[in-house]
């Protein structure tokens, strides 16, 4: 079997079309993996729902914050106004079928054969593997019960920002979902920042790159993710990062992963390609 991890498509199908006939995609022999944000703000977020859906067990994702937010959307959690591309997503007759769906992915995936893990954003530098694994369940737990309503309108907030295993409820939840959807800086005692987006060189002084913190206990396990546009394409500190910004006018990336050497795939954006050039 062959496995191709693909950074965040966010409604471009289109690109991952072209993608997935450049590595020559076969659902009977390869799988792919999806780091999250399948959906929001690109042009075709419900055809790519509906076609990883169709992939079964020949497509994995995990839940990305843009997931999560259709998820809270279609829960009543969240407003959606007209003019969002997440609107139209929420009027398709299957919808309800949809979020069943992808209310029942993980936010962690580990694959023991391959030494691989994947995750839409990070991971605190405090969790081992194993811990993160019994965390992103406890999440996933609440999420395909009854009560993942209750959920969905309790998970938005910055606080608490930091890790503490004496967390309890909401808290612990939230903090959990945040580290695994969202963070992309921390200072070396795991405290994230929400503020601080462009790539690594441009934050405040005490903070780095979740995966550069020397302490961090996840190290030795490779981890695959996405969620950061302007940190781009790299192979590093045993972490793959595969979001090249499609939706930004960047491209979309496929990486080969169950080989000694990575192999890497992009499909620029349409949009990109599509602008007159001036001579």
């Amino acid at each position: 079997m062959t496995v191709y991890a693909i950074g965040d498509v966010q409604g471009c199908f289109d690109e991952l079309q072209e993608l997935v006939h450049c590595i020559k995609y076969n659902p009977k022999k390869d799988q792919l993996w999806f780091v999250g944000d399948l959906v929001n703000r690109g042009p075709k977020s419900l055809e790519i729902l509906r076609w990883v859906k169709s992939l079964g067990d020949a497509a994995v994702t995990v839940l990305g914050n843009h997931d999560l937010h259709l998820l809270a959307a279609h829960a009543g959690a969240k407003e959606i106004r007209t003019t969002s591309s997440l609107y139209s997503v929420l009027q398709a007759e299957d919808i309800d079928t949809l979020v069943e769906w992808l209310r029942r992915q993980p936010l962690m995936r580990y694959n023991k054969q391959l030494q691989f893990a994947m995750v839409h954003a990070g991971l605190a530098p405090q969790w081992s593997l194993e811990d993160a694994i019994r965390y992103s369940k406890e999440v996933e737990t609440v999420l395909r019960s009854k009560k993942y309503k209750n959920f969905l309108y309790n998970m938005y907030g910055d606080k608490p920002n930091q890790w503490d295993g004496r967390l309890r409820g909401w808290n612990r939840l939230r903090t959990i979902t945040n580290f695994m959807t969202r963070v992309r800086y921390c200072n070396n005692r795991g405290v994230m920042s929400f503020t601080e987006k462009g790539p690594p060189g441009t934050q405040s002084t005490r903070m780095k790159p979740w995966y550069q913190i020397k302490s961090r206990k996840s190290q030795d396990t490779t981890v695959v993710f996405g969620h950061w546009s302007t940190l781009g394409y790299i192979n590093e500190h045993n972490i793959i990062a595969t979001d090249t910004g499609c939706l930004w006018g960047g491209a979309l990336t496929a990486v080969q992963i169950e080989k000694a050497e990575l192999i890497t795939y992009q499909i620029e954006c349409k949009a990109t390609r599509e602008i007159p050039r001036i001579i």
